[in-house]
């Protein structure tokens, strides 16, 4: 029997319909700060770094050493470089990167990105701009730490205007700079920094979740099911306006002498705190499950920060479904609903903060509820989302080319 005629133009139809394959890129990501250090750039970055190489990406991860017996990661499609690194003031935990403008050089110049994406603005990250418009490469860049912010905290609130100018010379110099909200770009945006996309941030909700309240834990901290913990997690340090939480501790403890305070994390407050208040718990840095772990096991937030370009520990407590109670600034503004998902203070309202706490501290039925809803505001931040939005923003920054203004960088910073 003969063969029966294939029709040709069912199948053709059939392989135009295919979606086009997705180009793979070559990205360098350079930073300051990666796993295992504990902040919430790291952990961005991290998610970030991993999320791409997920999607088939050839990832370039160039950070300082973190200590001396760190060594260089390779793997299929992605590569680790390490360059020297010095400690930082008051967080010898935290390394900050050498400049390596000549290195940078001769390793793109052999291994050239498709793209360089720079999360942090210290002194590697400096010298990889440099060494990224000496070699003509497409370059973003995130805003992810308000320096100037933190000046004011450390008695050099003086140097503010230069600090934002360095800044600015800085972003501006890239064909993009993300940033993790709207206001924060409205914000830069008058005072002159250009080329702004907004691309939020994520939350692991299998690892953040109400799921994982341990009885065990709140009794190794001393306090019984019907006793109220209120707790922060972060650095402890100046720009975290901790002041604010202790004085909302206080009138909470005024009126519920059984409730607790609890620290998750660490810095150069903490000795000053465990004065301040003896019979709070400080429960030091943790990670994964066990981070996890303690915010479930709390029955109040309280975030008192307003120097956070973002503030990833708010959408990590509202995943937990805890109330939160923070002003009106950052993640905060973003995502709480005043009233139904979290409390807001309106910015430096320092009573009205208090105020909130007092309000959620003292009615267990309506803390459940907003912690429900902060749950469920929560369920919607998937990194995988994020992810596409920072690959798409890094395709369009490729696409552009060596777009960078002209001219020559000022000596702010030493070159290597």
């Amino acid at each position: 029997m003969p063969a029966t005629p294939r029709n040709p133009e069912p199948e053709r139809l059939q392989v135009d319909h295919l979606p086009a394959a997705r180009r793979s890129l070559r990205i360098a990501f350079v930073t300051e700060t990666y796993p295992p250090e504990v902040n919430g750039v790291a952990m961005t970055v991290a998610r970030l770094v991993d999320g791409m190489h997920e999607r088939n990406h050839d990832i370039q991860l160039i950070r300082p050493r973190q200590n001396g017996s760190d060594a260089a990661n390779s793997s299929e499609r992605f590569d680790e470089e390490l360059v020297l690194g010095l400690p930082i003031p008051r967080y010898p935990s935290l390394r900050m990167g050498m400049p390596s403008k000549r290195a940078l050089v001769k390793l793109w110049s052999v291994q050239r990105p498709d793209v360089v994406h720079i999360a942090t603005e210290g002194a590697l990250g400096w010298s990889a701009l440099q060494a990224a418009v000496h070699l003509k490469l497409p370059v973003s860049s995130d805003f992810r730490t308000n320096f100037h912010a933190y000046s004011a905290h450390y008695g050099i609130g003086w140097l503010h205007k230069p600090i934002m100018a360095y800044l600015r010379k800085f972003h501006n110099r890239t064909g993009c700079t993300m940033v993790p909200t709207d206001a924060l770009r409205r914000d830069l945006q008058s005072q002159g920094f250009e080329r702004l996309q907004v691309v939020s941030r994520g939350v692991d909700t299998r690892l953040f979740n109400p799921l994982r309240r341990s009885a065990e834990l709140r009794a190794q901290w001393g306090v019984a099911d019907g006793d109220l913990v209120l707790g922060c997690v972060g650095r402890l340090a100046p720009e975290k306006n901790l002041d604010a939480l202790m004085a909302a501790f206080d009138a909470i403890h005024r009126r519920d002498p059984r409730a607790r305070l609890l620290f998750v994390g660490d810095g150069p407050l903490r000795a000053e705190l465990q004065q301040r208040c003896p019979t709070a718990i400080f429960a030091g840095q943790r990670r994964g499950e066990d981070l996890a772990a303690h915010y479930a096991s709390m029955d109040l937030f309280a975030f008192p920060s307003q120097t956070e370009t973002f503030g990833n520990v708010t959408t990590e407590a509202m995943a937990s479904g805890l109330p939160v109670v923070a002003f009106d600034y950052a993640a905060a503004a973003q995502l709480i609903r005043h009233g139904e998902n979290g409390m807001l203070a309106p910015l430096s309202d320092r009573q009205a903060f208090i105020d909130a706490a007092l309000a959620l501290a003292a009615d267990a039925a309506q803390r459940r509820q907003v912690g429900i809803n902060a749950r469920a505001s929560a369920e919607p931040l998937d990194w995988a989302g994020i992810v596409g939005q920072f690959e798409s923003v890094l395709t369009g920054v490729m696409q552009q080319g060596s777009a960078l203004p002209a001219g020559r960088f000022s000596a702010a910073l030493p070159l290597a």
